[in-house]
């Protein structure tokens, strides 16, 4: 099973994580809300979870231009 980790903006691959078992404190899910668990982790029926996050380059365009936070993709 693997836990995969994608930019919520661009889409690009962030890493994987291979596990057999894993605690949710340990990946810091338990600081995430209800609602945001729900936005942000999906599960899929093999055992997976594809998890939304953000790469290092949107990071670094949202620092660079604050404004862009008001959007869900800023990448053309």
């Amino acid at each position: 099973m693997s836990i995969r980790y994608f930019c919520r903006h661009c889409g690009c691959k962030v890493g994987d994580i291979d596990y057999t078992s894993f605690n949710s404190k340990e990946l810091g899910f338990d600081h995430l809300t209800t609602q945001e668990r729900k936005e942000f982790i999906q599960y899929h029926s093999n055992g997976d979870m594809s998890v939304k996050t953000i790469c290092e380059d949107c990071q670094e365009a949202l620092d660079r231009n604050p404004d862009y936070h008001q959007f869900e993709t800023f990448i053309q």
